[in-house]
C-alpha cells in the first residue's frame, strides 16, 4: 500500500525494499527458524546492511535521519511475512529497545553502542516487564543500589523480554528510590549481557512467534558501572512512557501488514477451492465479510499513517496511539479467525500459513499494553 497523503518517493522506495527482503530472504528461511526458536544472527546484520534499524537515527552513528513514517512503512512491510516473529524480533531491537539510548545516552553511551545497533552487529532488547506485574510498570520491584561513586547492584527479575536470550545489550529498568511510591523513583541502566550477576532464567516457549527468543531473566548482585546510568536518575517511567508511544505506533503498522497478506492468502484460496457446485468466492456471505475485514483494516491502517504524521509534526498523539493498539490488537484476532475459518480444515493444519498467523496473532491484544489498559489511555483523553 502507499499513501500520496502522508509518503514520499523515499518512503515508498523503503517500502519496495523491505518488501523485496521479506519476499526473497525472509519467506524460504522461516520453517527453519520457527524450528530453531531463534532468527539467525546473519539477519540482524543483513537488516542492518540495508539500513533498516537506523532509519531515524543520526547519519553521524550510520543512520538515515528519516521520520516516523519511515518506521511505519518498515513496520508495514516486515508485517507481511508469515513468520511474524521476525518483525517482532527486530522491531523490538530498532523501536522498543534502542531508542532508550538513542534519546537518553550520553554521547559516550552513544558512540559505544549506536554504529554496532545499526549495523546489527548488536542486539538490544528493552527488559521493564516482572513476573506477576504485566502492564504494572509503576509496581516493578527490580532495584538499583548505589554502591559508592563507582557502581550501581541491580537485583530482581524480568519476563517475556523479546531477544532476551540472545541480547547482547539490555535496557533495564529499576527502582532507584525505595521510598518512592507507584511511579516515582524509577530508572533506566545499560545492562551487557556477559556482566557477572545477570543469567537468562530459561528461554520462554510461547503460542506463537516461535522463531522470535523470549526469556525469563535474573539479576543478582548485578554489579554495572555507574556511568550505564540511562538518562536521568528517577525519571525512567517518564523514558518508558514516552517510548511506549512508539511501540504502539509501530505494532499498528505491523498488524496492518499481518492482516493484509493473510486477507490476501485467503482470497488465493476461496477462489480456487471448490464447493458445492462452484468456487468459495462465489458464496456471498463468505465475499462480504471478506469485504468488510477490509474495510476495517484500511480504516486502522488509516488511523497509524495520521498519528505518524501528528508524530513527524510534533504534535501530541497519545490518544491516537492507544486507540491504534486497542483497534488493532483486536481487529488483528478478527481478521485471522475469519481467515482461518474460510480455509476450512486446512486452515487447522501446520503446514498452513494462515495457522501460524493465527497463533501469532492472538498476543497483539496483549503485549505492548492490554486492550483494556489502552482503551483506560484513550478514555481519559476524551
Amino acid at each position: 500500500m502507499t499513501d500520496s497523503v502522508y509518503f514520499s518517493d523515499e518512503h515508498n522506495i523503503l517500502r519496495d525494499q523491505v518488501r523485496r527482503f521479506v519476499a526473497e530472504e525472509v519467506e524460504p528461511h522461516g520453517d527453519d527458524w520457527e524450528a530453531a526458536r531463534r532468527i539467525p544472527r546473519e539477519v540482524f546484520r543483513r537488516m542492518g546492511e540495508l539500513g533498516l534499524f537506523g532509519v531515524r537515527y543520526p547519519e553521524q552513528y550510520g543512520g538515515s535521519d528519516m521520520d516516523a513514517l519511515a518506521t511505519v512503512v518498515i513496520a508495514e512491510e516486515l508485517g507481511r511475512t508469515t513468520y511474524n516473529g521476525l518483525p517482532v524480533s527486530a522491531l523490538v531491537h530498532s523501536e522498543m529497545a534502542s531508542p532508550h539510548l538513542a534519546r537518553y545516552g550520553t554521547a559516550d553511551q552513544k558512540e559505544a553502542y549506536l554504529p554496532g545497533i545499526i549495523t546489527g552487529e548488536i542486539v538490544t532488547a528493552v527488559a521493564v516487564t516482572e513476573p506477576g506485574g504485566g502492564s504494572d510498570v509503576a509496581g516493578l520491584r527490580t532495584t538499583a543500589t548505589r554502591e559508592g561513586n563507582d557502581a550501581w547492584v541491580l537485583n530482581g527479575s524480568k519476563t517475556f523480554i523479546t531477544n532476551g536470550v540472545h541480547a547482547d545489550v539490555l535496557f533495564v529498568a529499576a527502582r532507584t528510590d525505595p521510598a518512592a511510591k507507584g511511579s516515582r523513583g524509577l530508572s533506566m541502566f545499560i545492562v551487557e549481557r556477559d556482566t557477572p550477576g545477570f543469567s537468562v532464567t530459561r528461554p520462554l516457549e510461547k503460542m506463537g512467534w516461535h522463531c522470535s527468543d523470549t526469556a525469563e531473566l535474573a539479576f543478582e548482585d548485578c554489579r554495572i558501572p555507574a556511568d550505564n546510568l540511562l538518562g536521568e536518575e528517577n525519571a525512567g517511567f517518564y523514558a518508558i512512557m514516552n517510548n511506549f508511544q512508539n511501540e504502539r505506533l509501530v505494532i499498528g503498522a505491523m498488524i496492518s501488514g499481518m492482516c493484509d497478506r493473510a486477507i490476501e492468502l485467503t482470497l488465493d484460496y476461496v477462489r480456487t477451492r471448490e464447493a458445492f457446485g462452484g468456487p468459495l468466492w462465489n458464496k456471498q456471505a463468505i465475499r462480504q465479510r471478506l469485504a468488510m475485514l477490509a474495510a476495517r483494516v484500511e480504516a486502522a491502517r488509516q488511523l497509524v499513517h495520521r498519528a505518524a504524521w501528528l508524530d513527524t509534526r510534533g504534535r501530541d498523539c497519545v490518544k491516537e496511539v492507544s486507540m491504534i493498539k486497542a483497534l488493532s490488537g483486536e481487529l488483528v484476532n478478527d481478521v485471522m479467525y475469519d481467515c482461518l475459518q474460510f480455509h476450512g480444515g486446512m486452515g487447522y493444519m501446520h503446514e498452513m500459513p494462515i495457522e501460524r498467523m493465527y497463533r501469532d496473532a492472538r498476543v497483539h491484544a496483549i503485549g505492548g499494553g492490554a486492550t483494556e489498559v489502552m482503551l483506560e489511555e484513550v478514555a481519559k483523553r476524551m
